[in-house]
């Protein structure tokens, strides 16, 4: 026979369920895709910084690569350190700091060769040749504006399909899977033919995006996991001299 106190918890464990994760019955429609950007675009307005462990996927030069997991930090107005804590890439980190060292990306990359610290253009050809973007197009807020923006577009033209996913649990996180396809035709103009977004219940964003280009291969994938906003980063977590950096 189950305990008074255990009878409890799984009552409460039963009703946070129902509370936190709506997705699990009712409606969820194009509209509400709609709206909840733009909340999303909002919640991210009020936000100073975050931290986070970023899970990145990209089709390179017809290769989809390994996954690459790496400790985010963000912070308003544009700063970004990150550090590649698995293989592939493991010890590498990266720093940039809008207006610091000539708009110039500081890395730190390990490999065959050994160490060699670099200086990089964000846009050069060596962050380029292993990536789809430059660093400053880090974040959630960039990767939530490029997805309401083509929604938008899509639903002003009437050319956009939504479908609801349902319930599906990413990261240990509550989140409902929705699917926003795009017109079959690159002329158009939009990102991309196929979004598939997983959003979370609770902090009501995004935390994990795929993208499928014309040919319906996946491009692009992107990852939140253990998301922490308003992480209260200050300038010493941007800051090159930071005794737990090694550039």
């Amino acid at each position: 026979m189950l305990r008074a106190d255990t009878v409890t918890q799984l009552i409460l464990s039963v009703l946070c369920f129902v509370i936190c994760c709506p997705e699990t019955g009712g409606a969820f429609d194009l509209t509400d895709m709609e709206k909840w950007l733009r909340q999303a675009e909002s919640l991210l307005a009020r936000t100073d910084s975050y931290t986070a462990l970023f899970h990145k996927q990209e089709l390179i030069q017809s290769n989809l690569t390994e996954e690459e997991t790496i400790f985010l930090k963000f912070k308003k107005p544009f700063n970004v350190y990150m550090k590649w804590i698995k293989e592939p890439h493991m010890g590498r980190e990266s720093l940039y700091v809008e207006g610091f060292n000539k708009n110039r990306v500081k890395v730190r990359e390990c490999g065959l060769a050994g160490v060699m610290l670099l200086d990089l253009a964000p846009n050069g050809s060596l962050i380029i040749k292993g990536s789809r973007h430059p660093i400053t197009d880090s974040g959630l807020e960039h990767m939530v504006r490029l997805v309401y923006e083509n929604l938008a577009k899509g639903m002003k033209t009437g050319e956009v399909e939504f479908r609801n996913h349902g319930w599906s649990t990413v990261y240990e996180q509550g989140t409902r899977k929705a699917e926003i396809i795009f017109p079959r035709d690159r002329a158009k103009g939009y990102y991309c033919y196929r979004a598939v977004l997983y959003l979370d219940t609770v902090k009501k964003l995004p935390i994990r995006v795929q993208i499928y280009d014309w040919d319906n291969a996946l491009v692009e994938s992107y990852g939140y996991e253990a998301l922490k906003l308003d992480a209260g980063l200050s300038e010493t977590d941007f800051d090159p001299d930071n005794p737990e950096y090694r550039f």
